[in-house]
């Protein structure tokens, strides 16, 4: 047995706030770009030096001599670093943005270096291998498995020729993520377009015109301003009856982080993502066939469900044929719809379909999403979201007070039967600047046994962007959201529960982590169902103004309009995860030139989908899911985890037909110990099996989606 005294911080890195929360909760509000460098070079050092001891030939090859000492060190690091990537994500500054790029060669080098470390990799052989094995938990064989896995694919089998590229390929490819995702904020941020007369604002919502007057004011500008965010830009895209607005917003919205940017979005050609997404692509290219993969596709597969190129692009294909009959009928639809209802008569442009589409639902099904969104009231619809939660799972939902990066977040404890606290979560739901688009869940603290016996209860941030409350008159209104909004939130809350009540204590199993990628939305899928069902909505719902509850006629209309235009919906998705896949199966990224990349996804689009495709749209420039947001061929993901959360969800349906309730709680015990709970610590396909009892089938995906012929 080796000793080693923990190095030790100085008296002023104490006080920093990225070092003294030690294994608490971070005060976010407290850390300065300055604080940076300092506490990373630190935390750095010392994980170093925990590498170093774990290597050492007088360490045992045990689960508490090798291990833990090392996880206690990299863990430290990698939350310090999560809360700057966080505050990157959320709170961004120029000041910031730049003190973060300044480490992350330095982080990424380390993780690069510790996954190509032979040493390390024999001494985990070792234990893999030793008497004190077989006496581990299931959870811990499998961390080891996992790691055994990443130390192959983390390079640590290459020759010390290889490894200097290999590792500068990691620290390339964090760059090149880190600088896309910047241009998306910055394209997205610059653009705002101002109105002054209040008759180009025709058809749009009350709301949505008091939004674009507040964002006017905080800007200093008269009248109304629109934005490229989504709560900005998408209203106008739905409801504005001046087309050339529609069209205006559409083109600068499809043009960002391109070679267009300058002529339609006030963008820089600084921010052009072109040559970046062919460097990534290229740079994951090389990483695999260092690896000895054909591609990264291949790469990609070895720690997930699916196990061959060829069986996603089939998944994927299938699935685009099975949808192409529906999308199309959609598409027929709505142009004549189009041509005849809305004298639309030189065809139906990018900038009409959603337009055209929410006239035509509103037509058919006799309601606006406006309409609907009054009966969403953001506390009312969290409300039931906990409702739901604490019915099905057992556990209480209540008020907490941690430290914030912003007035708008909140923080929640999630306690258990015996009214003890077992996790925490933040909600940060409203858009503003400095904060990237879209929601997402991430992990602030996993759960983990300690050293000395205690349990490290975890912590995950639940971020959106919804539209913020907005003073009407001098009064601030209540934020409502849509129910495409209440679908995000519920989504997200999903993966949230995944992280939260997990029973796992070896922390690269418990949770989210060691999740399959390609099954990872299972969760978060699943918890979307319960936003179509009325005992959920008849207790979440009440009208802005009158406080009634959502009736059960509009219920009907808007439960009868669910699979509205699924078809294409569908369509859109498979295309973009088609996109992903064979950018990273059958591209030629070394050959690649130009706009390479684009013309991919234009054949793609071109194949499946019944959309004619805009000349100037780049949407592939802003693709943030798979060149900055982890997803590089996992996109699919999405659509794979779709069959099995639906038809984990029928487990309910089925439940229902017994007991008159999907919120059973039996079923909901169930789900909870079979999939939640024991998150990484087995192969998904296992979990599936031990709740469903029988292999996944695509039956009730499709029955969900309307996509089977009556």
């Amino acid at each position: 047995m080796t000793t080693s005294t923990p190095l030790k911080p100085s008296a002023e890195l104490q006080n920093n706030p990225l070092i003294s929360f030690g294994r608490g909760i971070c005060s976010y509000s407290a850390v300065k770009p300055a604080d940076i460098a300092p506490a990373i070079d630190f935390l750095l050092a010392r994980a170093e030096k925990s590498v170093t001891r774990a290597v050492d030939p007088r360490t045992p090859a045990s689960w508490n001599e090798l291990l833990e000492p090392l996880e206690d060190a990299t863990e430290s690091l990698s939350r310090s670093w999560g809360v700057i990537s966080h505050l990157n994500s959320v709170a961004d500054t120029p000041e910031l943005r730049a003190a973060y790029g300044e480490m992350m060669p330095k982080v990424t080098a380390f993780f690069s270096s510790l996954g190509q470390n032979l040493a390390l990799f024999d001494k985990f052989k070792e234990l893999k291998e030793s008497p004190g094995y077989e006496a581990l938990s299931a959870a811990q064989k499998k961390v080891i498995e996992n790691s055994l896995r990443d130390f192959r694919l983390g390079g640590a089998e290459l020759s010390d020729g290889d490894k200097p590229r290999f590792a500068q390929i990691q620290d390339e490819q964090a760059l090149l993520g880190k600088a896309f995702s910047d241009h998306v904020l910055d394209a997205t941020d610059s653009f705002v377009h101002v109105i002054t007369d209040k008759a180009e604002l025709v058809g749009l919502p009350d709301d949505a015109v008091a939004a674009a007057a507040d964002t006017a004011q905080q800007k200093g500008l008269e009248g109304w301003a629109f934005t490229l965010h989504f709560p900005s830009y998408y209203p106008v895209m739905q409801y504005s009856e001046n087309r050339p607005l529609r069209r205006l917003m559409y083109e600068a919205y499809v043009t960002r982080a391109s070679e267009l940017a300058p002529q339609f979005s006030k963008g820089k050609l600084d921010w052009d993502n072109t040559e970046n997404m062919l460097a990534q692509l290229k740079l994951r290219d090389e990483e695999a066939q260092m690896l000895g993969f054909k591609n990264y596709a291949a790469l990609s597969l070895a720690p997930k469900m699916a196990s061959k190129v060829e069986e996603v692009d089939f998944f994927l294909t299938n699935f685009a044929q099975k949808a192409k009959p529906f999308a199309l009928k959609d598409w027929r639809e709505l142009s004549e719809f189009a041509k005849t209802e809305l004298a639309i008569n030189d065809g139906l442009e990018p900038w009409d379909i959603a337009f055209a589409s929410e006239r035509l639902k509103q037509e058919r099904y006799s309601f606006s999403e406006n309409e609907l969104k009054q009966y969403f009231p953001l506390p009312q619809v969290l409300g039931g979201l906990f409702q739901v939660i604490q019915t099905l799972f057992g556990v209480k939902i209540e008020q907490a007070d941690l430290p914030t990066w912003h007035t708008d977040v909140q923080s929640f404890s999630v306690k258990n039967t015996n009214n003890q606290i077992v996790a925490y979560f933040y909600l940060d739901p409203y858009a503003r600047p400095g904060k990237r688009g879209g929601a997402w869940m991430d992990d602030a603290r996993g759960r983990r046994e300690l050293p000395n016996g205690e349990i490290q209860i975890p912590v995950a941030y639940l971020v959106c962007n919804f539209a913020p409350p907005v003073k009407v008159d001098g009064v601030l209104r209540q934020p409502t959201i849509t129910h495409d909004d209440v679908i995000t939130l519920f989504h997200e809350s999903g993966h949230g529960l995944h992280h939260l009540l997990t029973q796992v204590s070896a922390l690269g199993v418990s949770g989210i982590n060691g999740v399959e990628w390609d099954a990872v939305e299972l969760p978060s899928q699943f918890m979307e169902n319960f936003c179509w069902e009325w005992e959920v909505l008849e207790k979440m719902t009440a009208h802005a103004e009158t406080g009634k509850p959502l009736p059960k006629e509009l219920f009907n209309k808007m439960l009868a309009a669910k699979n509205f235009q699924n078809g294409y919906m569908t369509l859109r998705q498979v295309v973009m995860s088609l996109t992903d896949w064979r950018l990273h199966a059958n591209f030629d990224a070394a050959k690649a030139k130009g706009q390479a990349v684009l013309d991919l996804s234009r054949s793609i689009a071109d194949q499946f989908n019944v959309i004619p495709q805009p000349a100037i749209s780049r949407w592939i420039n802003t693709f943030s899911h798979i060149f900055a947001g982890g997803y590089a061929a996992g996109y699919y993901s999405y659509k794979w985890a779709e069959v099995l959360s639906a038809d984990v969800y029928s487990a309910f349906e089925e439940a229902a037909k017994l007991t008159g309730s999907v919120l059973d709680e039996k079923t909901g015990a169930r789900y909870r110990e079979e999939i939640l709970e024991v998150g990484g610590s087995r192969p998904a396909a296992e979990s599936f099996k031990a709740f469903r009892g029988r292999e996944p089938s695509i039956d009730a995906l499709l029955r969900h989606g309307g996509l089977v012929t009556q």
